[in-house]
């Protein structure tokens, strides 16, 4: 039983864990508070979305639909390992379901079957939706499941939990099959093994590369050069790799086409990226140019080793 983590806190765990991490826009207030309670918080759900796509699945977990209006998760696992984090407090996720499971994840005891559904799950479960079409035949890529693993050991080691914390839909209520394709006892193993460790740090996982936690880059890091020319307002071909740059570490929205022009929402990205990181090379809280400072270290967050 904890209180749930302050957007900052999630974030430097996930990462400290080694999980990639994108910052959807608007995630850190997207809830559904007004609705219920939230918190205190027991443990992790996993899920799987029923879906196929990052970009599909992130807005229908983002926005729900008609008959269950979202978030309908806190985070969504692509299957290249990437986590997008969409909301911050009470999500439409877990549903109701048996108390005595809640009870045992308490306890971290044995799980019984669940058979009532008496309990709101939504107050107590961070929820991670994971892009599968659960039908048995849609593989788990490697990275996925490492990504499940990584960060469900983040959120247990940051509340002191163990591995008995983490639990799948179907465990928590009979109404549900998800996750399925892989064993729930299986992960909470691997979660118990990597809980013995220390934080990992970054990880590849194959696609685009984990984000870095902010700082100056690290000893052997050789970014490009800055640009000559590159400056809001003006159209270089170096505005195309700095759009790449913002879109892997989740400034800029991916559905934005790469293009040559600094137009406004390359600036509004970078500006949101300088307030984060205290980088302003003109003084003022709304900064719209990359300086060095920031080049180097977006192409950190973005590309570093």
């Amino acid at each position: 039983m904890a209180t749930p983590l302050t957007p900052d806190r999630l974030v430097e765990a996930l990462r400290a864990e080694g999980v990639h991490v994108v910052e959807r826009p608007g995630w850190r207030t997207h809830n559904r508070n007004h609705k219920g309670a939230w918190g205190p918080v027991n443990g992790v759900i996993v899920h799987h979305t029923v879906t196929s796509g990052t970009d599909a699945s992130v807005s229908i977990c983002e926005n729900g639909y008609s008959e269950l209006p979202g978030p309908l998760c806190h985070g969504v696992i692509d299957k290249d390992g990437t986590v997008y984090l969409i909301a911050n407090g009470r999500a439409n996720h877990a549903g109701r379901g048996d108390g005595d499971v809640l009870r045992a994840v308490i306890a971290e005891t044995a799980l019984p079957e669940p058979n009532d559904d008496d309990t709101d799950g939504n107050t107590h479960f961070y929820g991670f939706e994971c892009v599968n079409l659960g039908d048995g035949k849609d593989p788990w890529p490697p990275a996925q499941l490492e990504a499940i693993e990584r960060t469900s050991t983040a959120i247990c080691r940051a509340h002191g939990w163990g591995a008995g914390s983490v639990i799948g839909h179907r465990e928590w209520t009979s109404n549900k099959i998800d996750p399925a394709g892989f064993a729930m006892r299986d992960m909470r193993g691997r979660v118990a093994a990597r809980l013995k460790g220390k934080p990992s740090g970054p990880v590849s996982t194959g696609g685009s590369k984990p984000s870095k936690p902010a700082g100056k880059p690290a000893d052997g890091y050789l970014p490009p050069p800055f640009p000559d020319g590159l400056a809001p307002g003006k159209s270089s071909p170096s505005a195309k790799p700095l759009q790449e740059a913002l879109k892997r570490t989740g400034w800029l929205e991916p559905s934005i086409p790469l293009s040559d022009n600094y137009g406004p929402a390359t600036q509004k990205a970078v500006a949101g990226f300088n307030r984060k990181h205290n980088l302003f090379t003109t003084g003022q809280t709304y900064d719209p140019a990359i300086g060095r400072r920031g080049w180097a270290l977006l192409h950190q967050l973005a590309y570093g080793n």
